[in-house]
């Protein structure tokens, strides 16, 4: 249920000043700033693979040793850096995005109770 002030409109926050903010902006500075550049050098390295593949195959069926191939290194490659990425951005958000997240959210859950 809303909380009524006296006039009569309903108490609660302002998200768009909110998202205007310098806080919030500083916020989603940082993410795109890990995000961004991590997504562009993943797809280089996924676009490299799949064009090497199709473009090259001589190359990619060169053995590294036994029947592994250059290709089944590259391919198993692409996991190795899903999951390198995937803790990175975990380790990123942990120290750099979560603490200003949570002063936000505290922040927002005070104006929502009506509290200074």
């Amino acid at each position: 249920m809303t909380d009524r002030r006296i006039d009569g409109a309903p108490r609660g926050v302002d998200y768009i000043a909110v998202e205007e903010s310098a806080p919030f902006r500083e916020l989603k500075r940082r993410q795109r700033s890990f995000v961004f550049p991590m997504a562009a050098a993943f797809l280089v390295w996924y676009f490299v693979y799949v064009l090497l593949s199709s473009f090259a195959p001589d190359f990619m069926a060169q053995p590294v040793f036994g029947a592994v191939t250059v290709g089944l290194v590259f391919g198993l490659g692409q996991f190795v850096t899903t999951f390198a990425i995937t803790m990175g951005y975990v380790a990123y958000a942990n120290r750099r995005l979560d603490p200003g997240a949570e002063q936000l959210r505290e922040e927002l859950e005070r104006a929502e109770r009506g509290e200074s």
